[in-house]
């Protein structure tokens, strides 16, 4: 299925026109933050490659088209402009992974102006979602530390697509993995889950559920055990570990939950069970994590889910996809508070040893004369280089998060410093 009408009424009224007065000269447009939310100091890249395989399939069908015919707008001409439609640009952009920063160009296409211009819905929403959930992924890992983080979140998603997108931005930003099995099966995310409580509460007694589980899934032995007396349940915990029943962990999922943990640990470590994790879920994100974690409450493992995959505290970007440059002239705004600036981009890192200290954001005259964050990834609406995999992005984030001060890993406010060049 084609992917045409994932854009808005004005991408193509403006298309049709840009033909009929014949504007059709190179552009480029040039996608970035203004500004980043206040409660983030960096973002991160992401959804390069699930963008780049929506703009190859962004084709208009004969439905699309029949649909679009009705609407009484567009001529026959451009309908047929519209039929044969393919992405033959160049689309140049800071790989998946990349820590950025506000003004720093994430993506940038260039081609003829009808044809770069009918893309810029599409751009957006992928990017900016995609940026915005694994920005408040890395947040919450940059609080968890060593400990496990799983994403939670698909139920409370924004629809299906947003979910399975939130889980693979997720484990790019450091997560051990996710609930979501379209998610798993889709980019080879390990998948995580027991049980619910619905589970326990079918069964006579919380122990008779606990022993059914663990006859038939004797290696995923992690108990919920709120559902009516968590530290009564706990006891019950030891006694069936002590009678042979394998326990890996268990899960608080409701209460005071600082008080519950501390409480909970003290129990199994009493009865020689400290090998036993702890795992919490429950409205959980960075600053329930902080915390905890800073209240000394003995944790091991953090289910997230609403807050996480709403990015509640900033659960949107700033994010623009503007005309830079046309027929190689500059093109940018003066309206006040949304200014812009022209020409394509390249973003350049400086570094004291191996600390980030600012970026500046210059003209490209050659991907090959400025070495920098951009690089060429489509030419000719093909793709030119092999997409990393999903723990290679990894890898590069975590070694973007440790270059930044550490101050800017905090919760608390900073601002790194962006210039941008005439």
């Amino acid at each position: 299925m084609g992917t045409g009408l994932y854009t808005d009424l004005y991408e193509l009224t403006m298309a049709q026109s840009y033909l009929e007065h014949g504007r059709t000269g190179h552009a480029v447009f040039s996608l970035y933050s203004r500004t980043l939310p206040a409660e983030r100091n960096f973002l991160v890249s992401c959804g390069l490659e699930i963008l780049i395989r929506q703009i190859e399939l962004f084709r208009f069908g004969s439905d699309d088209l029949d649909y679009l015919s009705g609407l009484n707008t567009f001529s026959d001409t451009f309908l047929d402009w519209l039929r044969s439609y393919r992405f033959t640009g160049t689309l140049s952009a800071v790989p998946e992974g990349t820590v950025v920063f506000q003004k720093e160009p994430l993506i940038q296409l260039e081609g003829e102006l009808p044809e770069v211009q009918v893309l810029e819905t599409l751009v957006v929403n992928s990017i900016q979602f995609q940026t915005m959930i694994a920005s408040k992924a890395a947040r919450i890992m940059g609080v968890a530390g060593d400990k496990t983080v799983i994403d939670f979140g698909f139920r409370r998603a924004h629809m299906a697509d947003a979910g399975i997108h939130a889980a693979r931005a997720s484990y790019i930003a450091g997560f051990s993995g996710t609930s979501n099995l379209e998610a798993g099966k889709r980019f080879g995310i390990p998948v995580v889950g027991t049980m619910a409580h619905s589970y326990v509460m079918v069964f006579p007694r919380e122990e008779d559920a606990f022993r059914a589980f663990a006859s038939t899934f004797p290696e995923k032995t992690l108990f919920l055990i709120d559902t009516f007396d968590t530290l009564a349940c706990t006891k019950k915990v030891v006694a069936l570990a002590k009678a042979g029943i394998p326990v890996i962990g268990v899960r608080i999922d409701s209460g005071d939950i600082g008080s519950l943990a501390t409480a909970v640990r003290k129990i199994l470590d009493e009865n020689g069970l400290q090998s036993v994790k702890i795992f919490i879920s429950s409205g959980i994100d960075e600053y329930a994590i902080a915390g905890l974690l800073g209240a000394g409450v003995p944790i091991d493992s953090f289910g997230v889910g609403t807050k996480f995959i709403t990015s509640s505290d900033a659960p949107f970007l700033d994010m623009i996809y503007k005309l830079v440059e046309y027929d190689g002239r500059p093109i940018f705004k003066t309206s006040p508070g949304k200014e812009t600036f022209p020409f394509k981009r390249q973003i350049v890192r400086h570094y004291s040893g191996d600390r980030m200290v600012c970026d500046e954001v210059v003209r490209m005259e050659s991907p090959d004369t400025i070495p920098g964050l951009v690089t060429e990834v489509m030419r000719d609406g093909t793709c030119v280089r092999p997409m990393p995999s999903l723990d290679q992005i990894k890898t590069r984030l975590a070694r973007d998060i440790a270059a930044l001060p550490p101050h800017f890993r905090s919760l608390n406010k900073a601002e790194y410093p962006v210039t941008v060049r005439s």
